[in-house]
């Protein structure tokens, strides 16, 4: 309804603003030409009055007064004063200062259309010039083209009502068509339906929402299928552990070792649960909370607090560039390299080593993790940031993660507007790089 309404009162207001655009253009071209007629009959009157008034004398001036009042009619002296003019007021005037008067006592004739003091009225003039010098001059009033237009205007109204119930009438049908594609159009496949050329880009980013729709409602699953498997692992084991321990049928020398597992796997179901919390709120932030951040400050940081879990894998950790400073949360910034620095502790070899490189390029903003480890096969650089994906299966029951570390980096780097390069052999370590020239 509110389409129909939106449409009927456009419809309506372009009629009005027509007929009365119309009206006015018709006043001002009827006001014209009857000035252009007015101005010509003038012209013919003052002819033959001058001419009468040679033959038969200045007492033609008021005979002509009596029998054609309309036509005003004045005769003045090289000087301006009034000799005649059936209006007594006028007798008391001088009217050299008439641009009428002026032009004539200049060229001839003049001619001047103006507002006349002494009959309130608009009115023609026109003058010429005499043999003797003097100025005879005639005017005529010129209201008939306005008060032909007011007999026009109820006209006018009348046509402007009839044509609102017009527009309304059609209105309502012309909406009922334009509608009817669009309340039967297939919302599932958008690009299906057969539609205005204009809706095009409409059902272009429908299309793109149900795709988008489609895959998060995918991942979703996979990822409730995910973190089920992995949330049984490890409960799994702790019942089972805490079921034989219930039971009384575990030696006394065995139960420390009983006791470390469950401890274990209860520390890593603890990790899976953060680690499933952190992504869940980055799915839902979608702008993230400034600050200051020194990203080499944060760095060393991380690289501080990781030193004993790189010297228990017997791996050095380095870190070198130059203070760099953005804005952005601190919290996920830290999150982020930490994983990456981890990831390379993890997934390194016996001796090996972590380097961390921060600074600024020309592109921008660069934060680079380059591990000597076991590498990543080339056409699984893509998926290393799908949740739980685990590129070497044998050895991932190795080592402890929950393997979402990376799909937090992707996500992190997302909202810092970073983007993310791997460069990695299998056997030969990897690099992952941060950096705002490869955000797209």
């Amino acid at each position: 309804m509110k389409l129909q309404k939106k449409i009927g009162r456009s419809m309506l207001l372009m009629i009005i603003l027509t007929l009365v655009v119309s009206y006015l253009a018709t006043t001002i071209i009827v006001y014209r030409q009857t000035i252009d007629i007015v101005e010509n009959e003038l012209e013919q009157e003052a002819d033959y009055m001058i001419a009468a008034m040679e033959m038969a004398g200045e007492d033609y001036l008021a005979q002509i007064d009596a029998v054609r009042r309309p036509t005003r009619v004045t005769l003045i002296d090289e000087n301006g004063t009034v000799l005649y003019d059936y209006n007594e007021e006028a007798l008391k005037e001088n009217h050299k200062s008439r641009p009428e008067v002026i032009s004539a006592l200049k060229t001839g004739e003049g001619r001047d259309i103006r507002r006349s003091s002494t009959l309130d009225k608009d009115m023609v003039y026109y003058a010429k010039e005499l043999a003797d010098g003097r100025i005879f001059r005639v005017s005529k009033s010129v209201d008939t083209a306005f008060v032909l237009s007011l007999r026009v205007l109820p006209y006018i109204g009348i046509i402007v009502i009839v044509m609102a119930l017009i527009a309304w009438r059609l209105s309502k049908r012309q909406v009922a068509k334009i509608i009817e594609p669009i309340n039967k159009m297939d919302i599932e496949n958008p690009l299906q339906n057969e539609i205005y050329e204009e809706l095009t880009p409409l059902l272009v980013n429908m299309d793109e929402q149900n795709r988008e729709k489609e895959l998060v409602a995918k991942m979703r699953r996979e990822f409730t299928a995910n973190v089920s498997h992995e949330l049984k692992t490890p409960l799994t084991s702790i019942s089972g552990y805490a079921e034989i321990m219930k039971d009384g049928i575990v030696r006394p020398e065995d139960m420390q070792n009983f006791s470390e597992r469950i401890y274990k796997e209860a520390s890593s179901l603890i990790s899976l649960i953060d680690d499933v919390i952190k992504l869940s709120r980055l799915d839902e932030e979608r702008v993230v909370k400034t600050e200051p951040v020194d990203l080499f400050q944060l760095s060393h940081g991380v690289i501080t607090r990781l030193t004993p879990l790189a010297k228990k894998s017997k791996v050095r950790l380095e870190l070198t560039g130059e203070p760099v400073e953005i804005m952005g949360d601190y919290r996920i910034l830290d999150e982020m390299i930490t994983n990456l620095v981890e990831n390379g502790i993890k997934y390194n070899r016996e001796g090996g080593s972590v380097a961390v490189w921060v600074g600024k390029t020309l592109q921008g903003v660069r934060i680079s993790v380059s591990d000597t480890g076991i590498g990543i096969p080339k056409d699984q650089h893509e998926r290393i940031f799908e949740r739980f994906y685990r590129v070497d299966k044998s050895h991932s029951k190795e080592v402890p993660g929950t393997g979402l570390g990376l799909s937090i980096v992707k996500h992190g780097a997302a909202l810092h507007k970073m983007g993310i390069f791997v460069e990695s052999e299998e056997g030969k370590g990897t690099t992952i790089v941060l950096g705002t020239e490869y955000f797209k």
